[in-house]
């Protein structure tokens, strides 16, 4: 074999040699690649499994039954006709009166007073809107479902470890004897938290609800959206289609491009030093959260919408001046309609981050504690990331349920917000 061929059989080998390691290096890169995306899989399981877990129980509430008597004399009601009887009445005493009826043997002043502490706080605003909707039920016995306390409910729930001791444990030896007589008689239930969805917040675990904090959340997206999508598309429109390109635009574009990557706090802090402080806006109000999360979100929009009408043709643009189409009638008629589905996905997408923001507003005192549901977006209010937050650091153990719960609720917003952005560029793109 000559020299030449030999040589010629080398090289063939050391480029078989190089193909085979660079093939092997490949099949490397891959299996790391689909490790690391399993393991981050894996652990986004744990993750959601453990919220899912322990959300659970906070969809389910624990109800006593008690033989009520609706006595005026107990309720402390002297006139019937007056038209604050029914709501100065006191509807704690009845349920003691219940409560003592039901555990007659029960006659120490502390023993009472756990036995009290059996049925929640809620339990007399049950009765007040039980007797108010009915005032036929005065000086009647009627069987009513009280809620019960939030450390008796865990305890139906299993959450109390009842073989530690008694002085480790909230829940003491004779009242987990009541609670036996009551299940073994019937006279214990589970049924849904309509309360978790229906209420606002509480310093009692089982009357705290979202409602406030869901409409809170509601009214400063819809204020984001109603000012961020349309200044947000007309800035992209006219940055793409009318601005001149010179350094001011650019530096425009820098800017742009580098507020959205801006910490959210930062827009809180500007939110509280101009919208509260400079033009007196109220605290806690959707307003103001509305307008920091429009600062907020403006580069998102922006960026997207002008990467939308970029995706555009140029063909659409000349055959529409072509036939004689102003610049604004070419933008509106033809750029526009075509760029709208990456301009509402961008957007979407924008709102789903600002309905996890929790920083900005806590900056501008959506933190405060808010019990009724805003009638408006100048009304006090509070947002769901804030009022997780708030639960978060609440001592009861019951509020771990809530948090729980509560981000739950969220995700499912979040994920409805991406997939409802999927679905409309999937409806309105068109392919060219």
């Amino acid at each position: 074999m000559s020299s030449h061929q030999t040589e010629v059989l080398s090289t063939a080998e050391r480029v078989n040699r190089s193909l085979k390691r660079r093939y092997a290096a490949e099949r490397r890169f891959r299996f790391y690649g689909l490790a690391s995306i399993l393991v981050a899989l894996v652990f986004l399981v744990i993750l959601l499994g453990s919220i899912f877990f322990t959300a659970i129980p906070a969809f389910q509430k624990s109800y006593i039954g008690l033989n009520v008597t609706f006595d005026a004399e107990t309720l402390g009601i002297e006139n019937i006709e007056a038209s604050n009887a029914f709501l100065t009445a006191d509807y704690d005493a009845v349920i003691k009166a219940a409560l003592r009826q039901r555990f007659p043997d029960v006659s120490s002043r502390s023993e009472k007073r756990t036995l009290y502490s059996t049925i929640s706080v809620g339990g007399t605003y049950q009765l007040a809107d039980m007797l108010q909707a009915q005032p036929e039920l005065l000086n009647t016995t009627q069987f009513v479902w009280l809620t019960a306390d939030d450390e008796i409910d865990g305890y139906f729930k299993g959450k109390i470890d009842i073989s530690a001791p008694e002085s480790e444990r909230r829940i003491k030896d004779n009242q987990i004897a009541w609670l036996e007589s009551l299940k073994a008689n019937g006279e214990v239930k589970k049924g849904f938290n309509w309360t978790f969805l229906t209420a606002g917040d509480s310093r009692e675990p089982e009357l705290a609800g979202i409602r406030s904090a869901l409409t809170g959340s509601f009214l400063t997206l819809l204020i984001t959206l109603l000012l961020s999508f349309p200044l947000g598309v007309a800035a992209a429109i006219y940055l793409e289609e009318f601005a001149p390109k010179n350094r001011w635009t650019d530096l425009i574009e820098v800017n742009i491009n580098n507020l959205a990557a801006v910490p959210s706090i930062v827009f809180g802090l500007l939110g509280l030093a101009v919208f509260i402080n400079f033009f007196g806006l109220p605290r806690s109000a959707p307003i103001v959260g509305g307008l920091v999360l429009t600062l907020m979100t403006l580069p998102t929009v922006i960026i997207a919408s002008r990467a939308s009408i970029q995706s555009v043709p140029p063909s659409i643009r000349e055959a529409a001046l072509g036939v004689g189409a102003s610049a604004m009638q070419t933008v509106l008629h033809h750029v526009l309609p075509l760029a709208l589905p990456g301009m509402l996905t961008g957007t979407i997408i924008g709102m789903a981050r600002a309905l996890g923001e929790t920083a900005p507003l806590l900056m501008i005192g959506m933190v405060a504690f808010i019990v009724e549901t805003p009638q408006g977006i100048f009304d006090p209010s509070t947002a769901l990331p804030v009022q997780i937050y708030l639960w978060t650091d609440s001592p009861e153990r019951a509020f771990s349920e809530l948090t729980a719960a509560a981000i739950i609720v969220l995700l499912l917003f979040l994920v409805s917000m991406n997939l409802l952005a999927v679905l409309l560029r999937r409806k309105f793109e068109r392919r060219w």
